[in-house]
């Protein structure tokens, strides 16, 4: 009995002792689990991404009929610094008309207020080096790629000190299904020039579109006809000029083709600029306009029909001064005080980006200038590059600051008559004079 009893016991304490044993177990093994379950979930959290580092850059370029083009391909850029490197930018694009641009450049310099990104005409950049505003983009990647021709008009003493952006060869334009349907082709003479304009006023069409209301479209005219005199006829002109050794009666001969186009000229000029003289011809309103191939975009956007040539500016009866004129018209330089001087070059690099950039220019309508750019050029771009390649083309001049400004301004006076030929030259001759003066 006391035996069996004892069995019994220790039965049950054996039965209890196990049952303890399973709870225990159960309960680290749950125990276990939790601590590895919390263990992997906290392994495989990722670190919070680190707040974007924001960035504002003042961008100003003096093109607003490119301003949609523009603001895209930024946002392009924005996404890009965002996603490589955590940068959130933002772009204060400032977009001045061309004859106010310099002007509110300058007054920004003046005043440590400057873009950190902004576009100068190469024949201005010396100007802006020797004042220290421009940032050396030598090291820049996008550099590397540009043409040799287009990298030498952005280089001084050896350092490159902007992006070249509107590089292009460029004459006055023509209305291609005009000169067809009159019978008469690009003029390579003053004489031939007037003979087609006979031609167009018999055939009633206008010869010249004028645009007179800002003071940067007439200038073109002395732009092509400087070029060509002084290219062909007075290759020592500038130098002389700055030696105060020159005068404008020495290339006096410019008024021959300016008087040919102002007497056979639209009507109105000063009521016309030039987005309104782009609707005008690419309408058909005359067969030429003294404007460069840039506005090829306002142009086709007017009429996606219109086919336009590009043709040098007769200025005397020898053709050897009938040439195209070969510049960098825009570039995009970095300024020197830059608070924001990576992203700023980033950007500039980006314009001539090997994915992107190819898409940006032909949007633009520019010429290719670098070795990423892969795309189909123009007609105007080859009729143009025709004559370079015979050799009638010259490197457009640099003139001194200012200069380009006063012939503007007096080509307007010269139209009204406020302005004799004999007051212009001396007008131009002071001007220049005055200019080398503040440079020195």
């Amino acid at each position: 009995m006391k035996k069996t009893f004892y069995l019994g016991l220790v039965s049950v304490m054996l039965m209890l002792s196990i049952t303890a044993c399973g709870t225990n177990n159960t309960q680290n093994s749950g125990n276990a689990a939790q601590a590895t379950n919390e263990g992997t979930s906290g392994g495989n959290t990722e670190e919070p991404k680190k707040e974007a580092q924001k960035v504002e850059l003042k961008v100003q370029i003096g093109s607003p009929r490119f301003k949609d083009q523009f603001e895209k391909y930024f946002e392009q850029f924005k996404a890009k610094e965002l996603a490589e490197k955590n940068i959130n930018v933002t772009i204060d694009l400032e977009m001045p008309n061309p004859d106010q641009a310099k002007q509110v450049l300058q007054a920004r310099l003046a005043s440590n207020d400057a873009p950190d990104i902004f576009d100068v005409h190469a024949n201005d950049l010396s100007t802006y080096e020797k004042a220290g505003y421009l940032e050396d983009l030598t090291s820049q990647p996008a550099i590397a790629t540009l043409y040799d021709s287009v990298k030498n008009t952005v280089t001084l003493d050896g350092k490159v000190v902007a992006l070249p952006l509107e590089s292009l060869a460029w004459g006055y334009l023509y209305n291609k299904k005009i000169f067809s349907d009159v019978g008469i082709t690009p003029p390579q003479t003053l004489d031939e020039m007037k003979a087609a304009v006979d031609k167009l006023n018999a055939a009633k069409i206008k010869p010249f579109l004028l645009a007179f209301q800002e003071s940067w479209v007439p200038q073109l005219m002395t732009a092509l006809s400087l070029g060509g005199i002084i290219s062909s006829e007075n290759p020592d002109w500038i130098e002389k000029m700055n030696k105060g050794e020159a005068s404008y009666a020495d290339v006096q001969g410019i008024f021959n083709i300016i008087d040919l186009i102002n007497a056979n000229g639209t009507d109105k000029p000063f009521e016309v600029g030039n987005e309104a003289g782009s609707t005008e011809f690419a309408n058909g309103k005359a067969a030429m306009w003294i404007q460069g191939p840039w506005n090829a975009e306002t142009l086709l956007k007017v009429n996606p029909d219109f086919e336009f040539g590009v043709a040098p500016l007769p200025v005397s009866n020898n053709a050897a001064g009938t040439m195209i004129n070969l510049s960098t018209s825009t570039t995009l330089a970095v300024s020197k005080t830059s608070e924001n001087k990576e992203v700023a070059l980033d950007l500039v690099n980006y314009i001539l980006d090997e994915k992107d950039s190819s898409a940006l220019f032909q949007e633009l309508k520019f010429n290719p200038v670098s070795s990423v750019h892969q795309y189909e050029v123009f007609p105007w771009v080859n009729e143009a590059s025709e004559y370079v390649a015979q050799g009638k083309a010259y490197q457009d001049l640099k003139l001194p600051n200012g200069v380009t400004d006063e012939q503007a301004k007096l080509l307007q006076s010269y139209f009204v008559k406020e302005v004799t030929k004999e007051q212009f030259i001396s007008t131009m001759d002071k001007a220049w004079a005055n200019a080398v003066k503040a440079a020195q």
